[in-house]
């Protein structure tokens, strides 16, 4: 009788196997049960092992043989070496043939043809060409794609071997032009050699973030409240260590969260700006008291601060601030008292604008106590502001002064009343002023400008911005101006002024004062009574004038009524003024 596994195997079934001779071998009863399983197992691993091979699975290695180690590619040292000082940097790079890299990529080609198995297979054959297919190979475009794999393969990689250094003096100039935000967290995302230049401290130390979580005029959610508060603490923690200036702009939530933050973690910090910012409390002014000892600039115009809290802050740290900036309303004269009274003695910079909505309040301003109070006053501003000068009983007249005032603006974009009284109580003892801006402020004449005590001027700006119709201009005394200052002066603005012609042509020739040329650079003529004649000695006096405004001049002709830019552009006027004077001779 034949066995039923033999039979199987004559038929060439290759399904069967030893697990099955196994499991019928019990119907002749020849076999234990136990030996029976124990055949059964060992046959279902084989069958396994033989399902793995034909699926082409490798099998484990065996206990005896270690596993080989992984080959790391080899790390190249840089090719350059920096040497960097505070305002520059010098890279030395070893000499490296340009055509290294194409060298290196032949030799990997040549190792992988030489280490590559042979195959047992037959060779197959070649597919045989077309005449389109060898058209198309030898075509010049076909051509031009090999050549530019090959230079991307050659030249591809620049951006990931520059140098970081050199890297991150790219971003340091678009950083000082745009801003750390959002170019920074933008090229941050290309790789990782630029996210790590991007991530230098240096480059973050003036930020400026404006509040875009939540659109104008909509309720912030729960969630995005936790959302700028996590992004917040992130920066401060992880790139603000090198924080010098900080600015929030339109910020109605979370600004003392934010302020205490940045006073956490940034301790150089020395400028502040909180611009339209709502909710600015005690909490916020503590925080910088106690965490940011470097402060020396507050910057708080048009922002809803509690005046209170500010007072009692300046009152107690103000011996740090140099630079205040703030914005005029009814609660804030309280704020200019304590200034005045010498809460702030080492100002040096004090600013105080107007909002452009008309205010029934104005400012009064003892200038007497001012200058006692901060002595060190170099800038003073006073920005659209309808302010009157008051004075205070028993008190002199003349004091010190501003000893170290170099810049005085009592500029208006309306009419301002400001006289030649005001001024002198002003500069009195202020020899070093070099700028002067006294736009709208029509009752200064230039008889009382000519007695200032201020030798080296270099700026004057006189300009009316509003309509003079019913303004009573002084007509003559130009050339007082230009004569006093005719050495120093790299700015005049004369807009709207009545002078006449004559006078306009004695100024213009006095602004050398016999003496070479003038330094003038920006000169604004705007809507006056300037002659032909009187212009072509401005622009012969002045070689480095850059900016000329001859817009809405009555005794120009039409064609030079416009506003020229550099000095090709004042040259082109000037040989076209030329022309016209030689046209005139011949005729």
């Amino acid at each position: 009788m034949e066995n039923p596994c033999e039979s199987q195997r004559v038929a060439g079934t290759s399904q069967t196997g030893p697990a099955e001779c196994v499991e019928e071998a019990p119907s002749s009863g020849s076999a234990r049960p136990g030996a029976t399983q124990k055949r059964k197992r060992n046959s279902t691993s084989k069958e396994t092992g033989k399902r793995a091979k034909v699926k082409g699975k490798s099998e484990p290695a065996p206990k005896g043989k270690k596993k080989k180690a992984r080959k790391t590619a080899k790390w190249n040292a840089p090719r350059y070496t920096i040497q960097e000082t505070d305002n520059d940097m010098l890279l030395l790079i070893s000499d490296v043939d340009q055509y290294e890299v194409q060298r290196r990529t032949k030799r990997r080609a040549r190792k992988v043809t030489k280490t590559a198995p042979r195959s047992r297979t037959k060779r197959a054959t070649a597919p045989k060409t077309t005449v389109k297919a060898e058209r198309k190979r030898d075509s010049p475009s076909s051509a031009g794609l090999v050549g530019v794999k090959l230079e991307e393969q050659a030249y591809g990689s620049w951006g990931l071997r520059l140098p970081a250094e050199i890297l991150v003096r790219i971003f340091q100039v678009v950083v000082s032009r745009d801003g750390a935000v959002p170019f920074l967290c933008r090229v941050s995302r290309v790789c990782r050699l630029w996210h790590g230049a991007a991530s230098s401290p240096v480059l973050w130390r003036s930020t400026t973030l404006g509040f875009c979580w939540t659109e104008p005029g909509k309720q912030q959610l729960l969630k995005t409240q936790v959302k700028i508060q996590n992004t917040v603490s992130w920066l401060a923690q992880n790139r603000f260590s090198q924080l010098r200036e900080f600015a929030l702009c339109h910020w109605k939530h979370l600004v003392n969260y934010t302020v205490q933050t940045i006073s956490q973690f940034c301790p150089h910090l020395t400028s502040l700006k909180l611009q339209d910012c709502a909710g600015v409390t005690s909490e916020a002014f503590l925080s910088l008291a106690s965490g940011c000892t470097q402060l020396a600039s507050l910057n708080l115009q048009h922002s809803q601060v509690h005046v209170p809290d500010l007072i009692s802050f300046l009152e107690t740290y103000g011996s740090r601030i140099k630079q205040l900036l703030i914005t005029f309303n009814s609660r804030v004269m309280a704020l200019i008292n304590a200034i005045s009274k010498g809460c702030c003695p080492e100002l040096q910079l004090l600013e105080i604008d107007n909002k452009f909505v008309r205010d029934s309040h104005q400012l009064t301003l003892c200038i007497e106590t001012l200058q006692t109070g901060c002595p060190k006053l170099q800038v003073l501003r006073l920005l659209n502001q309808t302010w009157l000068p008051k004075v205070v009983r028993g008190a002199t007249v003349f004091q010190s002064g501003f000893p170290q005032l170099e810049e005085l603006c009592l500029a208006t974009s309306s009419s301002s009343s400001v006289e030649e009284q005001v001024l002198h109580r002003l500069l009195h003892g202020s020899p070093r002023l070099r700028v002067l801006d006294l736009r709208g402020c029509y009752r200064v004449t230039p008889a009382g400008l000519a007695t200032l005590p201020c030798k080296e001027l270099e700026c004057l700006y006189l300009g009316l911005y509003c309509s003079s119709n019913n303004l009573t201009l002084p007509k003559e005394g130009s050339h007082l101006l230009t004569g006093r200052w005719n050495c120093t002066l790299l700015e005049l603005d004369l807009r709207g002024q009545a002078f006449s012609e004559e006078d306009l042509e004695i100024a213009m020739a006095k602004l050398t004062g016999g003496e070479g040329s003038s330094p003038l650079r920006s000169l604004n003529l705007e809507g006056t009574k300037v002659p032909l004649s009187a212009l072509r000695l401005v622009i012969t006096l002045c070689p480095q004038l850059t900016y000329l405004n001859l817009t809405s001049c009555r005794y120009l002709p039409r064609g030079l009524k416009r506003v020229y830019r550099g000095q090709e552009d004042i040259q082109l006027l000037y040989d076209r003024l030329m022309k016209s004077t030689q046209v005139d001779v011949d005729d």
